[in-house]
């Protein structure tokens, strides 16, 4: 079945507006949300390839460094992205970036009080193999502040963008990780009604991927359609 004709489950997304996340009362939808059918220009059209790929993109631990080693806890994370009937998804381009150790993005405004690490850029990409298979390297990111109200605290989490087909299929996501204790203080993350959904966005430690003495790491699989499907930002239709 086309992953198109499978019906979208809304009911686990959070409302446009939450009073718990500030910022969604002034930017949230006030009028009821349109479903619309892709059409061709949508579902096909140029395709991203292994190519495109630098050697380094998807080793954030490698690919900003300036004479130096970044600075933090080194991270494997790996997982598949799977369609609605669980088989894998090749050749989808994933993307993520994230703060670093410290909690701070490199962006220009970004203003939390924490140090640049001048050998992390904190961002890169991937293409999934033929069983749907993606890994990056990377550091833990940070946990940091953020003006939703006071005290509140973003658990560490890194963000994705995973396209499909055509360059009008994208979606983004997040994913946090397994045992952090700001988890369920998130404002964000709790906007999301169904608990199990929310937990379908926590990495899970994985000892048997790790590098012995050197790497840890975490498998998040992403899923694009369906009952076990991961919440993602930007397209409900995405579910």
């Amino acid at each position: 079945m086309r992953d198109e004709l499978i019906p979208s489950d809304h009911g686990q997304h959070p409302p446009p507006v939450t009073p718990i996340y500030k910022t969604s009362v002034f930017r949230g939808p006030r009028m009821p949300l349109l479903s619309l059918h892709g059409n061709l220009s949508e579902l096909t059209g140029p395709r991203f390839g292994h190519g495109e790929i630098g050697p380094l993109d998807n080793d954030l631990f490698r690919n900003f460094q300036h004479g130096g080693e970044p600075i933090g806890e080194r991270i494997i994370v790996h997982g598949r992205v799977l369609d609605g009937n669980a088989k894998p998804v090749p050749g989808a381009l994933v993307e993520f970036w994230q703060a670093n150790a410290s909690g701070r993005y490199r962006h220009v405004n970004d203003r939390f009080e924490a140090p640049i690490d001048p050998n992390f850029g904190g961002c890169g990409r991937t293409v999934t193999d033929s069983e749907g298979r993606y890994h990056f390297r990377t550091v833990k990111p940070g946990a940091y502040p953020y003006r939703n109200t006071i005290g509140d605290w973003r658990p560490s989490h890194i963000h994705f963008s995973v396209f499909g087909g055509g360059f009008a299929q994208r979606l983004i996501t997040q994913m946090y990780f397994e045992g952090d204790p700001l988890i369920p203080l998130d404002s964000i993350l709790n906007t999301i009604p169904d608990p199990a959904a929310r937990t379908r966005l926590v990495a899970k430690l994985d000892l048997a991927a790790q590098v012995p003495q050197h790497t840890l790491a975490y498998r998040w699989d992403i899923v694009l359609r369906g009952h076990r499907s991961t919440l993602f930002e930007n397209r409900l239709e995405g579910n």
